[in-house]
């Protein structure tokens, strides 16, 4: 295969990137009234504005032939139809079969996967029915009030994420706890807020062997035991999401509140499937059925409109554009959302651990950058943070504002600002200031000559910083839904174009197979070899631990 850099495509970006790269998105503004017009487009209550980015139509022309000629259309085909795409496990990625509506049979490895979706609904509302109408009965008879979430990474993520974006739309009085890391102090922070007797852990684990989620949960049942002494404890106050149900089952979990996870749905994709019961319980099947549908309408989207007008496939054409041709190895998601405040840890995992990646598809080292650091923080809090950074920095680091339209929160005027404050930012970025604005602005605060001077050089911002502006008109389900699958798509086609598998997480397995030599080494009366490093801080730590 032609080493990426190489192909003509790529070539002629790399050229046009040193045409434009003097130009000034000021400039562009003054000379274009219908810029925003020109690079904006909507896909039912989502608008995509990326107007304010370093590209002429001449530039996205070239983008889009880059992804004509890496075969983008057929990669997208072979995703929705259940091919092997994720190469290195074997299995496909079919993330998007847990929303579809069709009816079209899909198999993997020889068996259909549509009726054993539909089923695990089924028993996913069962459960929600069962413990809304309070006849999900704990150990001592009294019905279910609190929800504790026990799991990592993608099983944790993304019923976290998406359970505080849709707060408003609770349709029981049930309250939702999350435990994720070994740190034991997080689960004492916990178990103290709730009560034995009508809390309700959903243990959320693929293999059931996840060392941090099943700790947990054995610290849990002990918990419980000592609270709750009486028999069968397990039986009413455990479920499990799992692909290990005997496993489950011997943890002492009924078979009957046992929900499968499969190998090709992966953690970060994962909130679709059963791991998303968390949401379920609090939104309701009806609410759970939009958030599916938003990310369905999107899949077709995706799967349907023509590059140009192609939201995942821009939004990853422009990711390419700075990391690859402006040196940009990071950017910032900014949700002026307090209710979205979750969501950039959520896709830190989905595109970091989805893209961190230093080998193509075939196994061979690569050269160019893959994935950027994603970071970021809520708006208005990230302007008084890091957006100095973004300002002033040297680094260029691209920006997402995501902003919301109606909210329950439009009272006093706070939606007001918040949305004025995601509009001046991304504003300010593209406009900059100049050292001429900044001396007659200093000059008309009454600064002298001399200071005027020496402090406008400390207060031009060069502008030239490109940002998108995701507008949802009402943070709902299904807009939530639209926006987590947007997401999910940008990622693939960024995989696609830089020929890299999205859906393996190779380099997470090397700590994990470590961590037991260590482990023994702390805890065991022998002592394997190690680094020296390591070996002089295990002794450090036991001598705190010496009795």
């Amino acid at each position: 295969m032609t080493d990426l850099t190489k192909k003509p495509a790529w070539m002629a970006l790399k050229r046009h990137q040193i045409e434009i790269a003097p130009l000034h998105m000021r400039d562009w503004f003054l000379q274009e009234p219908d810029r925003f017009k020109q690079f904006s487009l909507q896909n039912d209550e989502m608008v995509l504005d990326y107007s304010r980015n370093r590209i002429q139509q001449k530039t996205l022309n070239l983008l889009f032939d880059f992804a004509r000629s890496s075969d983008l259309s057929e990669k997208i085909t072979a995703l929705f139809t259940g091919h092997s795409i994720n190469h290195t496990e074997k299995r496909p990625a079919l993330h998007t079969a847990l929303r579809a509506k069709d009816t079209a049979l899909l198999t993997v490895n020889g068996e259909e996967i549509t009726v054993k979706i539909q089923e695990t609904r089924a028993k996913m509302q069962a459960i929600v029915e069962k413990i809304h109408n309070k006849q999900w009965l704990g150990a001592t008879g009294k019905p279910i009030r609190h929800i504790v979430n026990v799991g990592i990474g993608g099983s944790h993520h993304g019923p976290y994420m998406a359970t505080h974006a849709l707060k408003e739309f609770a349709v029981s009085d049930l309250q939702f706890h999350f435990v994720s890391t070994v740190d034991h102090t997080h689960l004492q922070d916990v178990l103290e807020h709730i009560d034995a007797e009508t809390t309700l852990f959903i243990i959320s684990s693929k293999s059931f062997t996840t060392l941090e989620t099943l700790t947990n949960a054995h610290s849990i049942l002990n918990w419980l035991k000592h609270k709750l002494p009486c028999d069968g404890i397990a039986a009413h106050h455990f479920i499990a999401v799992t692909s290990a149900i005997e496993k489950a089952i011997n943890f002492g979990i009924q078979r009957e509140n046992i929900l499968p996870i499969w190998d090709w749905v992966g953690g970060r994709y994962s909130i679709w499937s059963a791991i998303g019961l968390p949401l379920m319980l609090m939104i309701g099947n009806k609410h759970f059925m939009e958030f599916l549908e938003g990310a369905y309408q999107m899949d077709s989207h995706f799967r349907d409109a023509p590059y140009e007008q192609n939201m995942p496939v821009i939004l990853a054409l422009l990711n390419i554009w700075y990391t690859h041709f402006f040196n940009a190895n990071a950017t910032a998601i900014i949700p002026y959302s307090h209710r979205l405040h979750r969501l950039v840890a959520y896709l830190q995992q989905a595109e970091m651990e989805s893209n961190g990646k230093s080998v193509n598809s075939s196994g061979h080292a690569i050269t160019y950058a893959t994935s950027p650091i994603v970071f970021g923080e809520e708006g208005c809090n990230g302007q008084h943070t890091y957006h100095q950074l973004l300002h002033q920095g040297k680094l260029l680091v691209p920006a997402d504002f995501i902003l919301i339209g109606n909210t329950n929160a439009h009272v006093n005027h706070h939606q007001d600002i918040l949305f004025a404050s995601g509009l001046s930012q991304a504003q300010a970025l593209m406009q900059g200031k100049t050292y001429q604005e900044a001396y007659a602005e200093l000059k008309s605060h009454d600064y002298s000559d001399e200071e005027a001077a020496t402090l406008a050089y400390h207060q031009v911002i060069p502008g030239n910083r490109p940002s998108n502006i995701l507008f949802l008109q009402r943070l709902t389900p299904k807009n939530l839904g639209a926006l987590i699958a947007l997401y999910e798509h940008k990622i693939f086609v960024q995989a696609v174009l830089l020929n890299i598998n999205p859906f393996d997480q190779w380099g997470v397995e090397l700590g994990k197979q470590l961590l037991p030599t260590i482990l023994n080494n702390l805890t065991g009366a022998q002592s394997q070899p190690t680094d020296c490093a390591t070996e002089s801080l295990i002794k450090l730590y036991k001598s705190l631990h010496v009795i």
